[in-house]
């Protein structure tokens, strides 16, 4: 099965739009005032403009207040909603969208306990942990924590051109998401890397022949 891809933290239109064009599956836009790649509703308006069909677009955000995730949702055409935070399954179940919850991987996270609490996630997305830092750490996690669970996985962390067919060999994850590891800045992507992390992920649902 192809390994789907969704990039994150995207703040300007022409990323959006090169995604699209390059075959991204999903964008993620984040609603995190704290993070570098945040974006407002109107910003978020601009970049969605006209983009095309069949492209995926992720809210990303991080304990909202309920009406501020409601407000994004009646401005915006979104499809999934992503949590980084201590949102419970009926914070992330009451929006009645279909939503990713993020685990901050380390050791001691019971994988198969989340899954089952979050039994009506579309996906559960595990991103490395750090102390006081939701997501786009920019680092990987020991990928031997991942354990089987009947839940699809978007692989998050630190993933780039030079890791994610390793990664997608090891781990068969459902999706994998980047943000970082495209950029030439925060939030800024990088179309040439772009190019080099789809052209790895194709080569990582290959045998090599």
């Amino acid at each position: 099965m192809r390994t789907r891809v969704k990039i994150c933290g995207i703040t300007r239109r022409q990323d959006a739009e090169f995604a699209a064009k390059i075959g991204v599956d999903a964008i993620g836009l984040v609603f995190y005032p704290a993070s570098p790649r945040a974006v407002t509703i109107s910003q978020a308006k601009a970049i969605l403009a006209d983009l095309p069909p069949f492209v995926s677009v992720v809210a990303l955000f991080v304990d909202a207040d309920v009406e501020f995730v409601r407000q994004c949702l009646s401005a915006l055409a979104i499809d999934v909603l992503q949590f980084h935070g201590d949102e419970s399954p009926d914070y992330c179940e009451q929006f009645e969208r279909p939503y990713m919850k993020a685990v901050r991987m380390r050791e001691g996270v019971d994988l198969l306990s989340l899954a089952d609490r979050y039994k009506q996630a579309s996906a559960l997305l595990l991103d490395s942990y750090q102390p006081g830092v939701p997501g786009g750490t920019g680092v990987t996690f020991d990928w031997s924590l991942i354990k089987k669970i009947e839940t699809p996985i978007v692989l998050a962390g630190g993933l780039t051109a030079d890791n994610v067919a390793i990664a997608i060999k090891q781990i068969q994850p459902y999706a994998v998401d980047v943000s970082g590891g495209v950029e030439q800045d925060k939030g800024i992507k990088d179309r040439m890397k772009i190019n080099a992390f789809m052209r790895e992920v194709t080569n990582g649902g290959t045998d090599g022949k």
